[in-house]
């Protein structure tokens, strides 16, 4: 009897993780392609289709295409977290909290479609004032504490008007995804939040942040000229 009960316990528990699974991978598709192609150009067949399962399937997990794309976002932010947690406790300073960061950022900006904020904007204006919260409570506490942390470091200039600079740099974080300023440049997303990234760094440093950062750039040309090899 108690052997039975166990086998119909692992079946359910197989079925519920099956049923798991495979709500977790219409998400990473989903992300996958909103991130190269937008929000609004993106369909559910052709999240389906990149799936190889019927449109029906997806909608047994989400009941429609605002959920999803709320869902996506929302992983997104729990990933973000995590990375800035990890950046926190594990970098040597507040300027190598900043170069690990920018990694980070280079990397998920070199995948991304400058239309994506646009998007949730005009098309899912819920999702989108969750977005604006993240950005102006969560990346800006992230940032501000930062900066008062270089400040303590001595790597940051001890003048700084620590809300306002934090504030700047939250707002100079869209800037790439503005149409208009991005239909003027030559460069990419990532190219241009790198250099934002690195004229914010040698603005609020301190003479002796300056040498460091300069230390730390040279580390990282280095680094990508041995991965190019």
């Amino acid at each position: 009897m108690e052997t039975l009960v166990t086998q119909k316990v692992s079946v359910v528990l197989r079925f519920i993780m099956a049923d798991i699974e495979t709500g977790e991978r219409i998400q990473q598709k989903a992300h996958g392609l909103f991130m190269q192609f937008g929000l609004r150009s993106v369909s559910m067949d052709d999240i389906a289709n990149s799936l190889g399962i019927s449109k029906k399937t997806i909608y047994h997990y989400y009941a429609d295409k605002d959920e999803l794309v709320d869902a996506v976002i929302d992983a997104e932010f729990r990933k973000n977290e995590s990375i800035c947690e990890y950046d926190r406790v594990n970098s040597k300073n507040a300027i190598d909290e900043i170069f690990m960061a920018m990694d980070k950022v280079v990397e998920m900006f070199s995948t991304m479609n400058p239309s994506l904020v646009f998007d949730m904007q005009k098309y899912f204006p819920k999702v989108f004032q969750k977005f604006h919260s993240h950005k102006n409570d969560y990346l800006f506490n992230v940032i501000r504490t930062n900066v008062v942390r270089g400040i303590r470091e001595e790597l940051y200039r001890p003048e700084l008007n620590v809300d306002i600079i934090s504030r700047y740099r939250v707002e100079s974080i869209m800037i790439p995804f503005n149409p208009e300023f991005l239909s003027k440049m030559k460069y990419n997303m990532a190219e241009i939040e790198e250099e934002f990234i690195i004229h914010f760094l040698f603005g609020i440093a301190s003479p002796k942040g300056y040498k460091m950062i300069v230390k730390y750039q040279q580390e990282r040309i280095n680094k990508s000229k041995d991965a190019t090899k």
